[in-house]
């Protein structure tokens, strides 16, 4: 599956519980089409004692989200936007904010 963010790059979520916020991409699942962002739906798990978690206890971390969800934020408009893409003169491809024309990348 293909997905229009990717790793790092600063979204908005859009739809669902989270709606509103904001972060960066931690980790992004292509096979099923989701993505981990940043302070955003924020689930609980109980972590049995181990070697790297001598205590165990309750951890907070982040779930995943539909990558439909989330769109780029763009920080000139400072809104979340649908991109394109454009050639530079040197011949690399760059992510465009389609309001603005600012580059994403």
């Amino acid at each position: 599956m293909k997905m229009h963010v990717k790793k790092d790059d600063v979204v908005q979520v859009i739809s669902g519980k989270e709606i509103g916020k904001r972060g960066r991409i931690l980790a992004v699942d292509t096979k099923k089409g989701r993505v981990v962002v940043e302070g955003a739906n924020m689930v609980k798990r109980h972590m049995k004692p181990g070697q790297g978690r001598p205590q165990g206890g309750i951890i907070e971390k982040e779930g995943s989200i539909a990558s439909s969800n989330v769109l780029l934020y763009c920080g000139k408009c400072r809104l979340p936007v649908r991109h394109g893409k454009r050639f530079l003169s040197d011949g690399s491809k760059v992510r465009v904010c389609k309001k603005c024309g600012e580059t994403l990348d």
